[in-house]
């Protein structure tokens, strides 16, 4: 087996590729990005005898097709940004992708995926991602939902919480910023909410959740919940639903008057030399302050609650998980998440676990027990608990 992983030099990438040269079943990897000097950190724990490295420019069509054409997958761990590129090349070469992006309006690109014969499955990460395949769980498990919340997020252990914000990075600090102006909905009594973007921090839409071991931590609305049960077809009949990022307390508080102020605006301010947005300034001033030091661990929760009907009884199901930094390797929990997901999917593909052609969906066409199992195997454990509730 032969794989592609685009943006291989990325925190995620370096995870990927870890992952992958473990695999006896691979027997090349291609490391595709524009730096490669980061390899040097997987370097002493990583079978990097199955990896070469190749620079590319991904809006290049002809240089992405040169080397989709020798492998049987790509792993797109790409910025959102370069999808369409991506995507276009992978028609025309016919190579099934996997990528961790959301998925949105693709019926057109369904359309033509299905026309070549090639997979296209997006949202293969840790939220969206393994989230979703516990959706896929879930529904199996009732005969009607009432309730779906999904809650994941990445942050400090607690004694690396050295700055106000108790946060670091384990991703793209400019994602991280425009995920705090993303617009979202969710369901409430049966009512669909929109939430504008700028009003996300309000205090009426945030609300506090007790983690197992981890204590009170924020719940933020993250994206378009309503999206998600459309496609699950449970739209009419859900009565609440919600996706929400997770802090330690304290973070809405941060940016609900920095963003009343305009500083995630993208618009450039007046009276500066140069074209210099709120925006940039905050990327550019914040993320060297947020890097986490080489003994200091980010955590990843994530907990979905699904409650509704088995066989006439109101039950309800809880599945979640966490995951930690490796101090020995410095694999973050965050690329483990991420990484791990996009790798066992890619795989499945090839091996034709999974054999839809077109733009799939992880709800629909992961198989959920071999995929859980190499999460187990992987040390990443999901925690069940089916429960009985009152009528």
């Amino acid at each position: 087996m032969k794989i592609l992983v685009l943006g291989g030099c990325g925190v995620q990438g370096r995870t990927a590729l870890y992952d992958l040269a473990s695999d006896a079943d691979v027997s090349e990897i291609i490391c595709a990005d524009i730096c490669f000097d980061e390899l040097s950190k997987i370097k002493s724990f990583t079978d990097m005898k199955k990896i070469t490295t190749a620079k590319i420019d991904a809006q290049n069509k002809s240089e992405l097709l040169m080397l989709y054409k020798k492998v049987d997958v790509v792993i797109d761990l790409l910025p959102k940004e370069f999808k369409t590129h991506v995507n276009e090349a992978a028609l025309e070469a016919k190579i099934h992708v996997v990528n961790t992006n959301y998925m949105y309006d693709t019926q057109d690109l369904d359309k033509k995926a299905k026309e070549a014969g090639i997979t296209i499955m997006p949202e293969c990460g840790l939220d969206p991602g393994i989230d979703l395949v516990i959706y896929a769980d879930a529904r199996s498990r009732f005969d009607s939902l009432s309730l779906i919340n999904s809650y994941c997020g990445g942050f400090p252990e607690k004694k690396a919480c050295t700055n106000p914000l108790n946060y670091k990075l384990s991703w793209i600090w400019r994602g991280v910023l425009s995920s705090t102006i993303r617009d979202g909905r969710i369901i409430k009594d049966r009512q669909i909410i929109e939430i504008p973007g700028a009003r996300q921090h309000d205090e009426s839409f945030v609300h506090a959740i007790n983690f197992p071991d981890l204590g009170t931590l924020e719940a933020i609305p993250n994206g378009d919940a309503v999206f998600f049960t459309d496609r699950m077809g449970l739209t009419r009949t859900i009565v609440n639903t919600g996706r929400y990022s997770l802090r330690w307390p304290g973070w809405s508080a941060f940016w609900r008057p920095l963003k009343e102020l305009g500083f995630l605006s993208e618009d450039p301010v007046q009276g500066l030399d140069g074209k210099v947005s709120p925006m940039d300034f905050m990327e550019k001033h914040l993320e060297p302050k947020l890097a986490y030091q080489d003994d200091e661990k980010d955590l990843v929760a994530m907990i979905n609650i699904f409650e509704g009907k088995k066989d006439n009884k109101k039950m309800r199901f809880t599945a979640s998980l966490l995951i930690e930094r490796d101090l020995e390797t410095g694999i973050m929990a965050m690329s483990k998440g991420v990484a791990y997901t996009a790798c066992i999917v890619a795989k499945m593909i090839v091996n034709g676990e999974i054999k839809g052609k077109g733009v799939l969906s992880p709800i629909t066409h992961i198989p959920v027990a071999p995929f859980m199992e190499r999460l187990k195997k992987r040390g990443i454990i999901i925690t069940e608990k089916m429960e009985k509730l009152a009528d």
